[in-house]
């Protein structure tokens, strides 16, 4: 008891001497510190403007009540493609588990703009009597009156863009006048903004002389599981693919990491962001050991062990971690709040938060334990030394 005692008494004593050694030289501690704030916020805002583009392009999966999506053969972006045929709709309403189905149109347009010409819209028709995969984030408006002759809901960032757009406005989409009867907020995807209108105006919009849809939506019956009705659908349906929301959404984001040439550079370059931020870390806590190596060297001259060291550099690294990375995510998250827009969304997930002091920390202790190579041969008569 008393040895447990004596060891608990000693590790109090080193980190109190580990604290005060940061604290005699604050110049030092500050640009320790900096370093590591600066880290954060590099690695965070990176790492939250990716997340943030890849969610644009999976808004529309992410935020549809459909459980499962058939869509053409080899689909991996959410965008028009070859058309479905309309009986596939009647073949997976009669599939064992599927509760309901319901075609969704994507028709590229384009809106005109009083003495500007014309403005790209992507126009999401929708079958309007069962709701599904209808307009979210409504701003202004009520979605029942998309059952108004030519009516259409519009995104709300997007007025100015296209001529002043307001509840009531009568404006053309590739030259059929539609009136706006509401805005969404914030669907913006990675090209033009999302406009959603019942699937028969949809058509007369796109100019289709058919009923077959770009995809169809699949609700899951009670008790039945989306991977089961998936599974399902796909061996009755193999001309197609067949989807979970999550797969769907899953297989977006890999096409637009790996496949994609956007993707591919601004991943690659969020990824030197983040080992830039690492590599400052790890040099910050390096040099303010070297900084301060006549300080170790009396230590040792006093009798401190290269286990000693060791302790009083771990409370170190703690200390920068965990007050760098909190100062660090503070200051994002200001930032996240002041740049959030409907065009720039900096998305920080928890797990990217919980995330990152801990990095950091692992950091810190890595670039401590670097350091603790060089104070092991350390000779305490460095003292003495001009």
């Amino acid at each position: 008891m008393i040895r447990r005692e004596s060891r608990l008494a000693r590790w109090q004593g080193l980190a109190s001497l580990a604290l005060a050694m940061l604290l005699y030289d604050r110049m030092k501690l500050v640009g320790a510190v900096t370093g590591v704030v600066f880290a954060t916020v590099l690695a965070a805002q990176q790492g939250g403007v990716f997340l943030g583009l890849m969610r644009k392009n999976t808004m529309l999966v992410d935020n549809s009540d459909a459980d499962v999506w058939i869509v053409p053969k080899g689909t991996r972006l959410v965008q028009g493609s070859a058309p479905i045929p309309e009986r596939v709709i009647y073949e997976a309403r009669t599939t064992p588990g599927v509760a309901w189905a319901s075609p969704l149109l994507w028709v590229v347009g384009s809106a005109r703009v009083p003495g500007k010409g014309t403005d790209g819209v992507t126009l999401i028709g929708y079958d309007i009597e069962t709701g599904h995969g209808g307009p979210w984030n409504v701003a202004a408006g009520d979605v029942t009156a998309l059952r108004q002759p030519n009516a259409v809901f519009m995104e709300s960032s997007d007025r100015s863009r296209l001529g002043g757009l307001d509840v009531g406005t009568i404006t053309e989409l590739n030259g059929h006048r539609v009136q706006v009867v509401g805005f969404t907020s914030g669907l913006l995807p990675f090209g033009p903004g999302y406009a959603f209108a019942d699937i028969d105006l949809a058509r007369d919009v796109g100019g289709r002389t058919d009923r077959d849809p770009s995809f169809i939506l699949i609700g899951a019956a009670e008790g039945q599981r989306p991977e089961e009705l998936a599974a399902r659908l796909q061996e009755r349906l193999p001309a197609y693919t067949v989807y979970t929301r999550e797969q769907f959404s899953s297989a977006v984001i890999a096409y637009f990491l790996f496949e994609g040439a956007m993707g591919v550079t601004f991943g690659t370059s969020t990824f030197f962001g983040f080992l830039v931020g690492l590599v400052i870390v790890g040099l910050t806590m390096f040099s303010a050991v070297v900084d301060n190596i006549r300080e170790f060297g009396t230590l040792k001259a006093i009798g401190a062990t290269n286990g000693d060291l060791a302790r009083i550099l771990l409370v170190q690294a703690i200390f920068y971690a965990s007050v760098g990375s909190g100062m660090g995510l503070l200051l994002v998250s200001g930032m996240a709040h002041g740049m959030r827009s409907p065009k720039l969304a900096l998305v920080l997930p928890w797990w990217l938060v919980a995330s990152l002091p801990v990095i950091m920390l692992v950091i810190c202790v890595f670039s401590s334990g670097l350091a603790l190579l060089r104070l092991r041969n350390l000779e305490p008569a460095i003292v003495f030394r001009g």
